[in-house]
């Protein structure tokens, strides 16, 4: 079981997706939403006491997450950040070992292609976990994309000779 996390702190994306493979079945999706009316210590704590609580239910085995990257908004990375930091603080407190993939990984384990537009990977997503719709909001599709993400890279690395297994990628 995969937990795949697209942080934010007005929405985080969020997907359990269960790899047997060569098949992906999605288990549960959604996302956790904030209100900008309240504090943003009180939005960080919605997000971390509800992460808390999809792992108490679903206990995956791994949280994949987007590594952070900076675009143009300083304001809005540095509180993505945060939202970030108690997703994986939850993770760490209940020993989930976390995974963190970039948008081009994600777009090339998803689409085989790391230039894909955002469409393209929702379809696909769609299609690897034979949904009827592709999943909304858009962060929960791209959570799921995560966690397909790291489903693909588990594949390879237990190919591989213990030598060259790594945990950050």
């Amino acid at each position: 079981m995969i937990m795949g996390v697209d942080p934010g702190y007005a929405l985080v994306g969020f997907g359990f997706v269960r790899y047997d493979p060569p098949r992906f079945v999605p288990v549960e999706y959604g996302s956790i939403t904030t209100t900008s009316t309240d504090p943003f210590e009180k939005r960080l704590e919605i997000i971390f006491k509800r992460t808390l609580e999809l792992i108490d239910k679903r206990k995956p085995e791994a949280l994949a997450i987007e590594r952070l990257y900076y675009t143009n908004n300083a304001k809005t990375v540095i509180g993505v950040a945060e939202a970030r930091g108690v997703i994986l603080l939850a993770a760490q407190l209940k020993g989930i070992p976390v995974f963190e993939y970039t948008p081009l990984q994600v777009k090339q384990a998803v689409t085989g292609y790391g230039q894909a537009i955002k469409p393209q990977m929702q379809e696909m997503t769609r299609r690897l976990l034979c949904l009827k719709e592709i999943p909304k909001p858009d962060d929960t599709a791209d959570a799921l994309a995560i966690a397909i993400c790291h489903g693909q890279n588990c594949t390879v690395t237990k190919r591989l000779p213990k030598t060259y297994y790594y945990q950050k990628n």
